[in-house]
């Protein structure tokens, strides 16, 4: 076996090959603020010269936030990274909104340009945006990955709490009073799970976010077997403790944060019968809870113009509630609310 190290000129390869004799390598990827290119890189020099940059003209003209990378160690004394984002125009003098993001599933958010919660654009709209890597992401070792097993947010939960009091206490620039929370699958329960356990967030999307542990854990493609491993030979008649307390629908009195729920509703993953179960019982509470369905759209948003509708939704949501400015969500459903 040979090993080898590449003094990489990209934060996220994506893709990677060799020649014959192993002289030269071929890199492709992106990093967090600059789209993909493609890299030759001198296995023996170990230097890398840029072969191809196809958005180099898309791109010539347009001004790119800066971004900054700390860690923190967590009340258990892991280890967790995050990664702030800037709008391009960044005054330090100057307080901002600020939306907090975290997994999809337990995969890490990736250092890529792009991705399907485009950082890029919401700093491009005026946020500062938090990155988290809880604990139970995978990629950061076996050990790390089963913090998560039987655990449902519970030391996710302080960890997010905890990394976004971390970054207002590096960056005097974030406004406490705007914060935002997203998040997608697993990411999405947490966002249900974090609005019954804090209260410092002011608005949160959860997209097909999982409110029941114990109707998931039966239901859908990923249910059984998802929760064989995530919630290890603990089952909804043995494990009430979990089942029932860590999830969010059994808690619901105690949300307080304005909440929009999305859902494709062909979800075969995470049926939408989740969202619609927590947002029934916001409802009944008379809290402010949204619930957005996309039509024939499964786990993933992947029609073109519904994931623009559907990406559109999200920035408007958090201007309504971050910016105080409701115009763009009015005029993207006001046709439904008369």
């Amino acid at each position: 076996m040979v090993s080898l190290k590449l003094i990489c000129p990209l934060k996220a390869v994506e893709n990677l090959s060799f020649d014959d004799d192993f002289g030269y390598a071929l890199l492709s990827g992106s990093d967090p603020d600059r789209p993909d290119r493609v890299y030759l890189y001198d296995l023996k020099k170990k230097t890398s010269s840029l072969l191809y940059d196809p958005n180099a003209e898309t791109y010539k003209n347009i001004k790119s936030g800066k971004y900054e990378e700390f860690s923190f160690i967590s009340d258990k004394g892991r280890n967790i990274e995050c990664a702030l984002f800037f709008p391009p125009d960044y005054d330090p003098a100057k307080k901002y909104p600020c939306i907090v993001n975290y997994y999809g599933g337990t995969t890490p958010v990736s250092n890529t340009f792009e991705g399907r919660y485009p950082k890029n654009i919401w700093t491009a709209n005026g946020y500062i945006v938090l990155v988290l890597q809880p604990s139970g992401a995978i990629g950061y070792g076996q050990k790390f990955a089963a913090f998560h097993v039987n655990d449902w947010g519970g030391d996710v939960a302080q960890e997010i709490i905890q990394g976004t009091k971390e970054m207002q206490n590096k960056y005097s620039s974030v406004d406490p009073t705007k914060l935002g929370c997203i998040g997608a699958s697993y990411g999405g329960f947490m966002t249900m799970s974090l609005v019954t356990k804090t209260d410092i967030f002011a608005a949160a999307i959860s997209h097909a976010g999982i409110s029941s542990l114990s109707s998931y854990w039966g239901e859908g493609f990923w249910g059984p077997v998802y929760s064989a491993v995530a919630t290890a030979n603990s089952y909804p008649w043995n494990r009430k403790d979990i089942y029932v307390d860590k999830s969010p629908l059994f808690s619901a009195d105690k949300v307080n944060t304005p909440i929009l729920l999305l859902h494709g509703n062909d979800d075969t993953n995470v049926p939408p019968g989740e969202s619609l179960q927590f947002y029934t019982a916001l409802k009944i509470l008379g809290r402010d809870v949204e619930l957005i369905e996309i039509d024939k759209q499964n786990h993933h948003i992947l029609d073109y113009d519904k994931r623009k509708h559907w990406s559109k939704t999200i920035l408007a949501y958090f201007d309504k509630y971050l910016k105080k400015d409701a115009s763009w969500w009015n005029f993207l459903y006001e046709s439904s609310e008369k």
